[in-house]
């Protein structure tokens, strides 16, 4: 063996090793089908305690069609003949062989079904629920561990001992740990250590379905583990109702996010122009109908590429909205400075006019915004459910907030808005165009509407009437902020989400915003201009 060369060598080995498996395969074969012939002929005399230690010959024989034998059996589609040498099961109106689950052209002759009764059919479904514990897929062996765990399942209890022992996959042992914990605690007849390491292991699991679990111990006949068992639901329960909390905090900074971005537009433009544009709501729905286009036109040519649609579609609601905006800005606004009443009647008919247009060309229904693959999902951080799409928005939301402070503080034409908002009439005696800033403004606040409305097409309903529902909370966050200030306009949209999410679990949706109302005028009688106030002396006279 030394003296043959080294691939002689490997191939002999390979060889080897080949054969071994497959002896080993077979001889495993071999042990299933005796099993299934052994079951046959237990199933052929046909007592019930017969039948029952059949099942149990199935369950454990490790065959790929144990659980379909088992639930023909329930159904009495199990048929064998009198000297228990042949079989057959029926799955629907096809049979097969009961050994090889070969599929039979017909019904065999001189077969009989096999009887079961109710508590034949009980053993048999749990038997299936132990088949499936054995199962080669974790995520199967997982399913099947939390329907035992649910259940309670009493006969399951004697394989989670055999099982756990053996079972590599962490996650699936946790949970065939979690299952044996509650069995244990429901059948209250192991002694107090192993019910008390019971009331640890669901202690640890910490959710709602472990609060069940624990409560079986209530009535145990040990002190100490009732003890234990409403300790640890009062600790769970606890632990709950923060995390709800935090939840609610989630919500409502994902809500503020959403009211950020259909806000900050609005607050430049009153900041800048101190006009009250009614139509920004519209803005949003056209971003939104943007994206619509923009991902008809992807299913068309390149559904291939279809989750760059939302890259595309920024850039694209950006340019739509904001032409709209200084065309409205150019033709209507700019004859109405000065006339507040006038202003807001007008952007109110320009509203009404887009909402018309939009539903004589897209019709009044919803139309469907997809979501692009990296924006589908969710996952789980320390107990918060936290979804894709609206962690993307409020990414991206802060995207925009500092993509705009850039171009407030570091543009020239940032440095115009900035000096007509404190003075107008300074700004223009120092050559500074205010109709140009207005209109480039009034576009650049409706350019941000519309990236909104692409956010926006993620989470709502993309509809004529999308902007109708942002364009009152848009305007409590710009006076609750402080009008034409930026950072004011971010802590009162974050804080007006939360606040809401809050109140919502307690009040309603309907009395939460009534209640948030009557908290804003009751704070803007304190504080009229808002959280942040600008200066300047146009603005101050």
């Amino acid at each position: 063996m030394s003296s043959m060369p080294c691939f002689l060598r490997w191939l002999f080995l390979s060889a080897l090793i080949v054969t071994v498996s497959f002896a080993g395969a077979r001889a495993q074969d071999g042990g299933a089908e005796q099993d299934l012939r052994r079951a046959l002929t237990l199933f052929a005399q046909g007592s019930y305690g017969k039948t029952l230690e059949g099942i149990d010959v199935i369950a454990g024989s490790g065959v790929k069609h144990a659980a379909k034998i088992l639930s023909a059996l329930s159904k009495r589609r199990i048929y064998v003949d009198k000297q228990g040498t042949t079989g057959a099961y029926r799955d629907g109106k096809t049979y097969f062989d009961f050994i090889t689950a070969e599929k039979l052209s017909d019904r065999p002759a001189d077969l009989k079904s096999v009887r079961v009764n109710n508590r034949l059919r009980n053993v048999i479904k749990a038997a299936v629920g132990t088949l499936r514990l054995r199962a080669k897929d974790p995520a199967a062996r997982i399913k099947a561990g939390e329907a035992v765990f649910r259940a309670r399942d009493t006969n399951a209890l004697e394989v989670l001992d055999k099982l756990i022992p053996d079972e590599f996959d962490p996650a699936v042992k946790l949970v065939f740990e979690q299952a044996r914990a509650a069995i244990l605690l429901a059948e209250d007849k192991a002694n107090p250590e192993q019910l008390l390491e019971a009331v640890k292991v669901l202690a640890d699991r910490g959710d709602l379905d472990a609060i069940g679990a624990l409560q079986a111990g209530f009535g145990s006949q040990h002190e100490n583990v009732r003890d234990a068992a409403q300790s640890a639901t009062a600790s769970i329960e606890g632990r709950l109702a923060t995390m709800e909390q935090v939840q609610n905090v989630w919500y409502g900074l994902s809500l503020g996010s959403v009211l950020l971005l259909a806000a900050i537009g609005l607050a430049i433009t009153f900041g800048v122009m101190g006009v009250i544009n009614m139509a920004h709501g519209e803005m949003v729905m056209i971003g939104a109908y943007t994206t619509f286009v923009v991902q008809e036109i992807f299913r068309a040519y390149a559904p291939g590429a279809f989750d760059l649609s939302l890259l595309i579609a920024v850039p694209a609601a950006f340019l739509v909205a904001g032409g709209i905006g200084v065309a409205i800005e150019r033709g209507i606004i700019r004859f109405l400075y000065g006339r507040p009443l006038e202003t807001l009647l007008a952007t109110w008919g320009v509203s009404l006019i887009l909402q018309q247009a939009v539903r004589t060309i897209f019709g009044p229904t919803n139309r469907d915004v997809s979501a692009p693959s990296y924006m589908q999902g969710g996952f789980d951080f320390l107990g918060l459910a936290i979804t894709y799409n609206r962690l993307w928005i409020i990414v991206f939301t802060l995207f925009v907030f500092a993509a705009l402070l850039m171009i407030l503080k570091m543009t020239r034409l940032g440095l115009q808005m900035r000096a007509v908002t404190q003075n107008r009439r300074m700004a223009a005696s120092m050559g500074i165009r205010t109709g140009y800033v207005d209109a480039m403004t009034f576009g650049l606040g409706s350019g941000i509407a519309g990236i909104a409305g692409v956010a926006l097409s993620q989470i709502d309903n993309v509809s004529p009437n999308l902007g109708q529902s942002y364009i009152v909370d848009s305007f409590l966050v710009v006076v609750f902020g402080g009008v034409g200030n930026l950072w004011g306009t971010l802590v009162s949209a974050l804080a007006l989400g939360v606040t809401n999410k809050m109140f919502e679990p307690l009040a309603g949706a309907v009395l939460a915003k009534i209640f948030i109302l009557v908290l804003l005028i009751l704070f803007i009688q304190k504080r009229p201009r808002g959280l942040f106030a600008l200066k300047g002396r146009a603005v101050e006279a």
